[in-house]
């Protein structure tokens, strides 16, 4: 080990061994017991030189001679390198990691990357601030399209549009396939989540758009995977106009979400991250990989992120039944159907946010008002104490609606903070959806990162964000996501826009790269609204089973989307199934949750698939489809191994069956619009 290092590293690092970061001479490495990375220091501005899957050797080797990260216009020979080795222990859901922080000038500006190692985990993250002055435009903002032809020398040399690099990998090799993945989020717009570009790499750079790039090696199987912790492409501030580069021998990620204007000459600024991850095998094996990370940032199977939450803003009555009788009697009906958590969305506050019945409410201003976010006088005269002690009672739990003031890029977040540290402290009050949000800039970005942060601090990272990104410019999937939970859509049978087998779509295709259990998905009253669907839609809300509806949502986050008090007493049969599903809860999310089936399209066979150490679960739908069974590919099975099955909800049965040639286990389900939850062993 350096002066370099040693002179910076924790003296009671009490890290696990297996995770190690060391600088030695001009070689930086980090590793774990799966993965290693090799950098040459450069003066602390780091140029990789292998990446080392260590499970099989394989290694993917660079030049080292261009440092990873590149800002245009600014100097690329680094002074005053400096690097700190520290231990982030576990806290609030977030598991333990050794950060590695290397820093150093690029004329006046300041580069700091911080390296996340995680025990066990294939990948490593890094995060990078930004400190001082730049010398100039970092994006080409012409709009000129580049110029295309095979004589181009800028082309053909790989010389990419410029704009800031995060990362660089190599692609050793002519025989590559590539997968890039686009997020949509603002679902109140759209009804398809996730969009894939296939492609194999060629002399002339191709600009993608999107947070994830998958790579595997054809010849030897070896792949990795890069993702961008960002916003989505649309909602990025100082957006290039793509995420990633990728010519014949490397791809390139992009774009930190700031321009120089940005930058602050005496406090570091968070740009964007990324991760590098690497496996062997197939791309599920690349999906695997990426999800062990996942669970790296948040332990989702912990007790305060069990939920099965009542909203009743899904009956479209908005702020004009919130008040105390109506809360009082929700949580009784809560009670009997087995939800775990109540929330009083928008109507419980004094002021009126621009969604409510009555006219001229607004969120601008809000701290012109002092009493906008007290507990509405007239609505609960008596504060909230006597539905907090309701719901005690009921062992249900009490949530919150909230949203930030947006006046200048959220300004105030520390008022904004405060209001959810004194609802903690009064009440107890653990979960708060998040709504309203639009992000333009980075002073925004930055502002609305300091309002989580102050309020997980506070509370003792108590509180759990229940995040929306129904609309504006928000998180997408893959940013601000160690802080809860992903209210993923609004869908209303007022408009005719429900449809569970649409959800269930979403759900599964979101599943392949995000993990389920951070996404709150909804089941509604399916005995409202039957006249706006047509009488012979056999898929519309009235025609499909309450249990299967709600089953659409248990590999997930459960949304209670209705006033349960308004519910038939034929709803109420319900209970039963919720009191099994919540046994058995705390396991599924301990797996790596993955879609198998066929995409659902309301007449076909589709699940997921908790995958456990030993065992797991497997969730089963039969659409509306006469086929009686269906194989299914199952995840991390072998060929002619026995799986014993057993029913914990649905209306399967018991069975033992091998697996086949092709990971496949045959499914059997009586009859359509049937599902079944099993919990499997091997």
């Amino acid at each position: 080990m350096s002066a370099l290092a040693s002179d910076l590293i924790n003296a009671d690092n009490t890290f696990p061994m297996n995770v190690h970061a060391e600088l030695t001479g001009d070689v930086l490495v980090l590793e774990n017991s799966l993965i290693r990375r090799e950098y040459r220091w450069n003066g602390g501005n780091v140029c990789s030189r292998r990446l080392v899957d260590t499970r099989t050797g394989r290694a993917w080797v660079f030049d080292g001679s261009v440092p990873d990260g590149d800002f245009p216009g600014e100097s690329v020979s680094a002074s005053e390198g400096r690097m700190a080795v520290l231990d982030s222990p576990p806290i609030g859901g977030r598991p333990g990691c050794l950060k590695v922080e290397t820093s150093c000038m690029l004329g006046m500006l300041e580069v700091k990357r911080v390296f996340r190692l995680y025990e066990d985990c294939p990948a490593i993250g890094c995060d990078f601030y930004l400190r001082g002055r730049g010398g100039g435009s970092w994006r080409d903002e012409s709009g000129a399209a580049p110029r295309l032809g095979i004589e181009n020398p800028d082309l053909l040399m790989g010389r990419p549009k410029p704009a800031p690099v995060l990362e660089r990998m190599a692609l050793a090799g002519r025989h590559w396939r590539l997968r890039c993945v686009e997020f949509f989020d603002r679902t109140d717009y759209r009804n398809t989540v996730v969009q894939t570009r296939e492609l194999v790499p060629y002399g002339v750079p191709m600009y993608l758009s999107g947070n994830l790039l998958l790579g595997r090696d054809v010849l030897d199987q070896a792949g990795f995977f890069i993702l961008k912790e960002s916003p989505g492409p649309e909602a990025q501030p100082a957006y290039p106009g793509f995420d990633f580069v990728v010519s014949r021998d490397h791809a390139l990620l992009a774009g930190v979400g700031m321009d120089p204007c940005d930058l602050n000459p005496r406090q570091w600024v968070r740009a964007y991250g990324f991760v590098t991850g690497v496996a062997a095998g197939t791309e599920d094996d690349l999906v695997l990989a990426l999800r062990s990370y996942q669970h790296c940032l948040r332990q989702r199977h912990d007790r305060r992120e069990r939920m099965i939450l009542l909203n009743t803003w899904g009956d479209r009555s908005q702020d004009g039944r919130i008040g105390e009788t109506f809360a009082r009697a929700e949580l009784a009906a809560a009670r009997r159907l087995g939800v775990t958590h109540f929330c009083l969305d928008d109507g419980w506050q004094q002021g009126l946010s621009p969604n409510s019945g009555q006219p001229g409410g607004s969120f601008n201003g809000i701290w012109d008002r002092p009493d906008y976010w007290h507990v509405h006088a007239e609505r609960f005269p008596r504060g909230l104490d006597p539905v907090a002690a309701d719901a005690k009672a009921a062992g249900v739990e009490l949530a919150l609606w909230f949203n930030p003031c947006p006046d200048d890029d959220y300004r105030h977040w520390q008022e904004d903070a405060d209001v959810l540290i004194g609802m903690f402290k009064q009440y107890g009050i653990r979960v708060f959806k998040i709504d309203g949000v639009d992000i333009p800039n980075k002073a925004a970005d930055r502002n609305m990162r300091a309002f989580f942060e102050r309020v997980v601090e506070a509370t003792d990272h108590e509180v759990v964000f229940n995040l929306d990104i129904t609309a504006g410019r928000r998180y997408g999937y893959h940013y601000f996501n160690e802080y809860g939970h992903l209210f993923l859509e609004n869908r209303y049978t007022d408009w005719g826009n429900y449809y569970p087998h649409w959800t269930l779509r979403n759900l599964w295709m979101l599943s392949r790269y995000v993990p389920p259990q951070c996404l709150q998905i909804e089941f509604l009253n399916r005995w409202r609204n039957t006249d706006k669907y047509p009488a012979d839609d056999p898929l519309a809300p009235a025609g499909v089973p309450w249990d299967y509806a709600f089953a659409v949502t248990m590999m997930a986050q459960p949304l209670a989307w209705f006033e349960a008090s308004r519910l038939p007493e034929d709803a109420f049969a319900l209970a039963p199934v919720l009191e099994t599903y919540r046994q058995h809860q705390e396991k599924i999310y301990a797996g790596r949750i993955v879609p198998i089936g066929e995409e659902p399209s309301g007449g076909g066979w589709t699940g997921f698939q908790s995958v456990g150490k030993d065992g797991g679960y497997v969730l089963i739908f039969r659409e509306q489809t006469p086929r009686p069974a269906a194989a299914m590919k199952l995840w991390t099975v072998a060929e002619n191994q026995r799986l014993r099955f057993t029913k914990i909800l649905g209306q399967g049965e018991d069975f033992t069956a091998p697996v086949t040639s092709e990971g496949s286990v045959s499914f059997s389900l009586p009859a359509p619009m049937n599902y079944a939850l099993y919990e499997y062993v091997m």
